[in-house]
């Protein structure tokens, strides 16, 4: 790993100037800390607490905190999984508050002493996953799509499993079949409402905006929408849930006002660890590993720490994983003259 001393050499600075420069001493010119910060990322320099290195990852969200949510419970459970082996540790950030103005993206991960990142983001946040990418600070997004070869992404296939869900519902002769999608857009997100949309449409059956519902990520967002749907003159026979948590706050809620799944209601979930077994009946559910998107996260990271990793600094870490569909209790086939 490269030291200041090394910094100094290659940029013809002194120590004391390079030293200043990567705590964004403002009396340095932008011009010369802009250099530093290139050749800390090329040369991997990476701080020291007395004269032992830094080894902290960081969990590092860019967009809005889902902390509390399943997916990334399990992803930092896969994390951990394959940090532990090589003496790291995980810090969790929110990118936005952890910067300082006038700060580059990568002078606060330096002073921070973290080494790479493994970046959450939504929709309206991606562009700060650009920017530090861009900088060349070691990183991997989770989750998310991008157009730009030069992000690192490690994410599930939501799209084509999702398809697969609501044509096991139309299969079960459902039509009027619903969905419920995070009030944040991110990529998965737009896939499952995408796969949705699909499906219909490819087996004759009219989209209607109205059967697709907005709701929070939570138990209490399923509870919510149970009790709205209740109230609908012609409600849905289906639901398809594009969060784990939702969709058993739902099956607890139908089957609290009476209804029987699925003979009332037939259930789609997605699930990122295995809570589709905690509801009965067990619930169908798309499932996604996170655990092991966690692994494979950490996997491409310490590719971009290694020597292959920066002679390939023009190119991306790029790996998809795929999820299933698991049939179980919670969907059944629509039954006829059953008041709905």
């Amino acid at each position: 790993m490269a030291s200041i001393r090394d910094l100094a050499k290659e940029l013809k600075l002194s120590p004391a100037t390079v030293s200043r420069a990567l705590n964004n001493n403002p009396l340095v010119a932008p011009e010369v800390r802009r250099r530093v910060l290139n050749a800390a990322n090329k040369l991997q320099y990476v701080p020291t607490i007395g004269r032992r290195e830094t080894m902290n990852i960081a969990f590092a969200y860019a967009g809005d905190r889902s902390i509390g949510s399943p997916f990334d419970a399990a992803l930092m459970e896969g994390l951990t999984d394959r940090m532990e082996a090589g003496g790291f540790d995980l810090v969790i950030l929110d990118v936005k508050r952890a910067v300082h103005p006038r700060e580059t993206f990568s002078h606060m991960f330096r002073r921070k002493g973290i080494r790479g990142a493994v970046l959450r983001t939504t929709s309206a946040a991606k562009e700060l996953c650009t920017q530090i990418a861009e900088e060349g600070f070691p990183c991997v997004v989770v989750g998310e799509h991008f157009d730009n070869d030069s992000i690192s992404v490690v994410r599930s296939d939501s799209l084509t499993s999702s398809r697969d869900a609501v044509n096991h519902l139309i299969d079960l002769k459902h039509e009027r079949i619903a969905i419920a999608v995070n009030l944040v857009d991110d990529s998965d997100h737009l896939d499952r409402i995408a796969g949705y949309r699909e499906a219909m449409t490819s087996r004759g059956l009219p989209v209607d905006d109205r059967m697709i519902f907005r709701i929070a990520a939570k138990r209490e967002g399923g509870i919510q929408l149970i009790r709205r749907i209740a109230a609908m003159p012609e409600r849905p026979t289906a639901l398809f849930f594009a969060d784990p948590l939702p969709a058993i706050g739902a099956m607890m809620e139908a089957q609290s006002i009476g209804w029987s799944i699925p003979r009332d209601l037939s259930i789609v979930g997605f699930d990122d660890a295995e809570l589709r077994f905690m509801v009965h009946p067990t619930m169908t559910a798309i499932c996604q590993d996170a655990r092991e998107l966690g692994r494979v996260a950490f996997e491409a990271l310490d590719l971009l720490f290694s020597q292959k990793g920066r002679e390939l600094q023009n190119s991306a870490v790029r790996r998809i994983l795929a999820t299933q569909l698991e049939c179980h209790g919670s969907t059944g086939p629509l039954l006829s003259g059953v008041e709905k």
